[in-house]
């Protein structure tokens, strides 16, 4: 590219003659000596051999057709056929009629007719043909993604959108493929092995894109768009091309992954479609048993539910439908367990779908940031919560709210946080901030210094899930924290299975280690809550004690302890 840069801006081109008549080498020669570097070739195979060791710097090749060992004819098949040759343009020399057109056809750019009578005419012709190609390669180069040569994705997609208008109605298949574990890849081998991985899988795309048609991009980092005329039998050919290919990747256990949006005649623009495709494909994250996908009705009515909640939420917000559910938390170390604190849950009651599981909407909304809104809606409500019954029983009950990983990193946190408590007249310390474990995975050092600033302004923090993310050992001693809440998972068997029971144990030991109180969640049975009290466990919720509460029962609850307390000093 750089060498063609150069030629562009005035350099002199190198221009190869090749004709085994002297006369007409020096003929031709003469004619172009002052505006292009020349060099002469009396024969196919040594015009050949010419080609081959200067490709990088040739911008012309002036070809007699008829000569001897190899013929013009024969050599332009051999430059078309080579990637790197095939970039060189060629005129030929004929002085037979019809040459032309079979010149013309197997690849040249022009054709000059002997004799050489009109000197303006040959020169016009060659600069021609070389601005052209060199055109042609600067276009070719912005157009194409340098380590793979595949499009990309702007190009792609202007060219795809090209496609369908020019092909009217013609079915169109989208594929998008993705790398596991790429980046594991990149640190094991080195960034050079990747590279090559990455031109093999861009090797293999061309070779299906030129079988089948259609046209492919490398999208971004490991992951390819290839958009390709429908097939019915697409489902059976799929394995045996990742078979392929995977063999071509080695045995270095590298795989790929594959989402297809098959087209069902639905008239879909391109964007659509591979949208469709990206979706079924993320499917397959963390899954090493499947390697492709196809997106079909039950993902589509998942899709269209999704983009329904997106788009309910500010109308849910406005109209209070997220309601704020209260579950007990109480401390047992004691000779009777004792309401210590609350967790906040949210809840929507829908108008059209009743009520919506939090397992439904919640991933959605971190998916896209909304998960903040409602964070802050759920911070307010339970902030105003603690205020109304510390007016009525006269004591604060802290209520845990959650703080999603995309909270974590707003920088106005702990002001947010801060005002919400004052405006309610509420101490940092009644709102007990919960953060999951993997969120500490994520950036760590940013996790770290946004919690520790939380912590200096007041707040407590509680590392919810503790078990099920991947914090190592190492890192656990320099996590700020107030108290680690074990997943309700761990707490399923502990009964039943001597291994839940041994790692519930070590966990418990890790938090005296570390000094700070475990919560248990997830407690159903009485004897689940006597064998944490006896490992040491701090505080247990679960059904156990109460289901989660819309607010007017809590408030029955909190009624009914205080009535006890009052009874028991009597």
């Amino acid at each position: 590219m750089q060498e063609l840069l150069k030629r562009k801006k005035g350099l002199h081109r190198s221009v190869l003659i090749v004709d085994d008549e002297f006369i007409e080498r020096e003929i031709l020669g003469e004619m172009l000596k002052n505006d292009y570097s020349v060099r002469y070739a009396e024969n196919g195979a040594q015009a050949l051999a010419m080609i081959r060791e200067n490709k990088l710097t040739l911008s012309l090749v002036i070809l007699d057709l008829h000569m001897p060992e190899l013929d013009g004819y024969s050599l332009l098949q051999i430059m078309r056929a080579d990637s790197e040759l095939r970039r060189i343009p060629v005129i030929v020399l004929t002085s037979e009629a019809g040459a032309e057109v079979k010149s013309l056809q197997l690849g040249a750019a022009d054709f000059i007719t002997k004799p050489y009578d009109m000197p303006d005419i040959i020169r016009a012709r060659v600069s021609h043909a070389i601005e052209l190609a060199e055109d042609s390669i600067i276009i070719h180069e912005i157009e194409r993604d340098p380590l793979t040569g595949l499009f990309n994705k702007e190009f792609f997609f202007e060219y795809g959108k090209r496609l369908d208008q020019q092909n009217g109605h013609m079915k169109m298949d989208a594929l998008v493929m993705d790398i596991n574990r790429f980046r594991i890849v990149n640190e094991l081998y080195g960034k050079q092995y990747g590279d090559l991985v990455l031109k093999k899988i861009g090797c293999s795309i061309h070779e299906l894109v030129e079988r089948s048609g259609g046209l492919a991009c490398r999208y971004d980092g490991n992951c390819f768009y290839v958009y390709l005329p429908h097939r019915e039998d697409l489902s059976e050919k799929l394995p045996d091309y990742i078979a392929r290919m995977s063999e071509l990747l080695g045995d270095r256990k590298i795989t790929v992954r594959m989402g297809v949006y098959s087209d069902d005649g639905e008239e879909l623009d391109m964007e659509r479609r591979f949208d469709r495709a990206r979706l079924a494909e993320r499917k397959l994250r963390n899954s090493y048993e499947t390697r492709f996908n196809f997106y079909n009705a039950e993902l589509h009515s998942k899709e269209l539910h999704a983009e329904r909640l997106i788009n309910d939420m500010e109308q849910a917000l406005a109209e209070k439908q997220f309601r704020v559910y209260y579950q007990p938390k109480y401390n047992i170390q004691g000779t009777k367990p004792v309401l210590t604190s609350a967790e906040a849950l949210v809840r929507w009651f829908h108008p059209e779908f009743g009520m919506v599981s939090p397992g439904e909407f919640i991933p959605v909304f971190e998916k896209n940031g909304l998960i903040q809104k409602l964070d802050r809606y759920v911070w307010n409500e339970a902030a105003a919560k603690i205020a109304e019954w510390h007016r009525t029983f006269g004591f604060y009950l802290p209520v845990s709210v959650n703080v999603s990983r995309v909270d974590v990193f707003n920088p106005q946190l702990g002001d947010i946080l801060c005002e919400i408590a004052d405006r309610n007249g509420l101490s940092a310390e009644n709102l007990l901030l919960e953060i999951t474990e993997s969120a500490y995975t994520d950036n760590s050092r940013q996790i770290i210094d946004t919690v520790s600033a939380l912590r200096s302004r007041g707040f407590r923090i509680e590392m919810d899930d503790f078990g099920c993310g991947y914090s190592s050992l190492n890192m656990l001693t320099s996590l700020p924290i107030d108290a680690l809440k074990l997943d309700m998972n761990f707490i399923r068997n502990i009964c039943t299975d001597k291994k839940a029971y041994k790692l519930v144990a070590i966990m418990m030991d890790i938090a005296k280690l570390l000094e700070v109180p475990v919560i248990a969640e997830g407690v159903e049975i009485r004897a689940q809550m006597d064998l944490l009290k006896d490992l040491g466990c701090d505080i247990i919720q679960g059904y156990y004690f109460s289901k989660p509460l819309p607010a007017e029962d809590f408030d029955k609850l909190l009624t009914a302890e205080r009535e006890a307390k009052e009874h028991a000093y009597n």
